[in-house]
């Protein structure tokens, strides 16, 4: 857990700085989602999915959005019940 500075100032964690390549000097940007704060890593090489992640309020859960679009998902119990059964050999 950090702390923010008098002068709005937060140390980044040395575990997190290494395990991200920050080092003095590389970009950051904070994106604000609800109630959180999430700083990312900038640049080049930011991937474009995460730059607008969050933006599209789609009013519902995605899986319901998928499921009017694909049609119910099968359950493992279902798909079980669709196959066929197995031949059975008889003992010579």
């Amino acid at each position: 857990m950090g702390r923010i500075s008098s002068k709005g100032q937060i140390t980044v964690p040395l575990g997190v700085r290494q395990r991200l390549g920050l080092v003095p000097g590389t970009e950051v940007e904070f994106v604000v989602r609800d109630a959180e704060v999430v700083l990312r890593k900038g640049g080049e090489g930011a991937d474009p999915v995460d730059r607008v992640y969050g933006i599209l309020d789609l009013g519902r859960p995605v899986d319901r959005i998928l499921e009017e679009l694909r049609g119910p998902a099968l359950g493992l119990s279902r798909r079980r019940a669709q196959r066929r059964p197995a031949k059975r050999r008889s003992g010579a």
